[in-house]
């Protein structure tokens, strides 16, 4: 008889971090960021690692979709401590917390949290690997390119443009159905973001599966995804839906895809419900567990 297989408060499947030390392979590390402090249309994102911890807990071991066990091994370590109100100091003590556990030789997984969090996993990667070889893959219905949004630089509307500023390889923007005049004009000046919005992939995936398989299999990628790329039929608990999304279908073919790939971080943000077992928070673990089937052995 099994006892305490149940623990809400960290990932299904996780590994005991007793274990976990300098000479552990390369694996995955679950960090949760309940940091919502910028959100300007529907707050609550501060409650997605709670929600999406809980929600993986209706998944087998088994993955059907792909026919193979979830065998990374994977840790998680609990939420950071956030300053509410604070994006600069929240992303410094996200960084820094990153930073440190970088030596265990892992790859950060980001549950959010509002989608500034982003920019810390990156700036503290690009420190390990050079940001101008990296590139950034950002699935999302927004570009998120603004300079500034409601007179903040530190802001959900603007975190792919700070990593911009940050001189990446290139940024591959995959969902996008909303977006800025300010926004789209400085995408038509910029030769290392290119755009694929929902219709470009619902119409012709191949041109995004072309891109994708361009990619070197050893180039450093980053995986940010805001889950209101997804149509809010499916995940409509987010801070700003966005209709005429992509299906899990789609995701899950993304995932296949960039499961050839040398992703070194991860993350998923803007879930936004406090609802335990709420379908929303179920759709996005969903995507963890499939991103760990896909990268296991």
């Amino acid at each position: 008889m099994l006892f305490n297989t149940y623990k809400p408060w960290k990932f299904a499947f996780s590994q005991d971090t007793d274990n976990l030390n300098e000479t552990t392979p390369n694996n995955w590390l679950i960090i949760g960021v309940p940091f919502d402090s910028t959100s300007s249309y529907k707050s609550g994102s501060r409650f997605g690692p709670t929600t999406v911890r809980e929600a993986s807990y209706s998944f087998e071991k088994y993955n059907i979709t792909f026919k193979k066990d979830i065998s990374t091994t994977f840790y998680d370590f609990g939420n950071v401590e956030v300053v509410h109100g604070n994006c600069k100091k929240t992303i410094a003590i996200l960084e820094d917390a990153i930073s440190e556990l970088m030596d265990y030789n892992i790859k950060p997984l980001l549950i959010g949290g509002e989608h500034s969090i982003s920019l810390a996993p990156i700036k503290a990667l690009a420190n390990k690997y050079n940001i101008e070889n990296m590139t950034i893959i950002h699935l999302d219905a927004h570009m998120d390119l603004r300079d500034e949004y409601q007179g903040e630089k530190c802001s959900h509307a603007t975190v792919m443009k700070r990593v911009h500023d940050l001189n990446p390889k290139e940024i591959i923007e995959i969902g996008v159905r909303s977006g800025s005049l300010e926004e789209i004009e400085f995408t038509q000046n910029q030769e290392n973001i290119a755009i694929f919005t929902s219709k470009d992939i619902k119409e012709r995936f191949h041109a995004l599966e072309n891109k994708l398989n361009k990619i070197d299999n050893e180039e450093a990628i980053y995986l940010s995804i805001d889950v209101d790329v997804l149509d809010p039929s499916y995940v409509g608990e987010v801070g700003n839906p966005i209709p005429n999304g992509l299906s899990p279908e789609i995701i899950e073919k993304l995932l296949v895809l960039l499961a050839k790939k040398n992703i070194i971080g991860l993350d998923l943000v803007e879930l936004a419900t406090n609802k335990l077992g709420d379908s929303s928070a179920v759709a996005t673990a969903k995507i963890i567990y499939d991103f760990l089937t896909l990268n296991g052995e």
